[in-house]
């Protein structure tokens, strides 16, 4: 049976449910990196391969990352996040624009402009060894021993509960997303949610299909965005968006429908452009209404690293 490094297929485990912030010495407190989930395989004698959610292949897309594997002293398999920081804070468009450039001399300009880190939080694979069954605290002494840090590598810092309040408070003035809390004793599940990794976000956002869009006016445009629940495709509002981007030629190029893709639609989609469900967007926003609606949501940007049917109404 190859085992899990040879594969290179493991999905990454991921959180079940947002939380307000709370304080348990049952858990450990890290920061929510605003950036690109993906799994790193590193051999010190290899190379490093480098795959997003989706299982895509993102070593060409961040080549200054291409030697981290030189930062390990042990083949390993590390979870973490894809980072670019703009103006000292991480920049989700930023990071998320390089999963779309192919042309290698853009990419080359992007990675000089904005340099790309991989962020570790986690370590599944130690020295031919599939550690994901161990309690995360034991996982975390394997990171810590396997990485040495430096600009392109790092490891998430890890707080305590009695830090868990500062720590979001710093979230909270640098306009940051949020923190992470994890069970000291969670293992780890590759593909399926928890709940024993919660969210306590600053700024909510989530993932949304982009079901149509609305032309308004001022050269701005109206998303329609959906999500799955129960395998059926719900309406869940607008969030506007210009039309000078990149982003939105994407849309715009977006297979047409005649009909609407949602069971049950509204008045507020009248002249409505349909789409073919296939685009993924992230939209940050306040809070949710009892109805269900965002409250003043913003649009983040496309992903490719997430399938429509993970877009969940929670």
């Amino acid at each position: 049976m190859m085992d899990i490094f040879e594969s290179k297929n493991i999905s990454p485990m991921l959180i079940a449910q947002n939380v307000e912030l709370f304080e348990d010495d049952n858990y450990i407190y890290e920061m929510k990196w605003d950036g690109e989930r993906c799994i790193a395989y590193l051999d010190p004698e290899r190379g490093t391969e480098l795959r997003n959610k989706r299982q895509m292949v993102m070593q060409h897309k961040v080549p200054e990352l291409n030697n981290i594997h030189k930062q390990v002293n042990a083949k390993c398999i590390l979870d973490g996040e894809l980072l670019c920081v703009v103006n000292g804070k991480p920049n989700f468009e930023a990071i998320q624009s390089r999963s779309l450039i192919s042309n290698k001399y853009k990419i080359i300009m992007e990675a000089e402009r904005h340099p790309a880190s991989f962020i570790a939080f986690d370590c599944l694979y130690y020295h031919n060894k599939d550690i994901t069954k161990l309690p995360l605290l034991e996982r975390k002494k394997y990171l810590n021993t396997v990485v040495a840090q430096s600009e392109q590598i790092a490891v998430s810092r890890v707080f305590d509960c009695s830090q868990a309040r500062d720590l979001f408070k710093i979230v909270q003035e640098q306009g940051m997303e949020g923190i992470v809390a994890k069970k000291k004793d969670s293992l780890y599940f590759p593909g399926t949610r928890t709940k024993t990794w919660l969210k306590i976000k600053n700024l909510l956002d989530d993932d949304f299909v982009i079901c149509g869009y609305i032309y308004k006016e001022n050269n701005i445009i109206s998303l329609i965005l959906g999500q799955y629940k129960d395998e059926t495709l719900v309406y869940k509002g607008h969030v506007t968006l210009g039309v000078k981007g990149a982003d939105f030629l994407r849309i715009k190029a977006q297979k047409k429908i005649s009909n609407s893709p949602f069971s049950e639609t509204t008045s507020a989609n009248q002249n409505a452009v349909w789409l073919e469900p296939t685009l993924v967007c992230t939209v940050s926003f306040m809070e949710k209404t009892k109805n269900g609606s965002l409250r003043q949501p913003v649009f983040k940007g496309l992903r490719d690293d997430k399938l429509p049917e993970n877009c969940l109404d929670m």
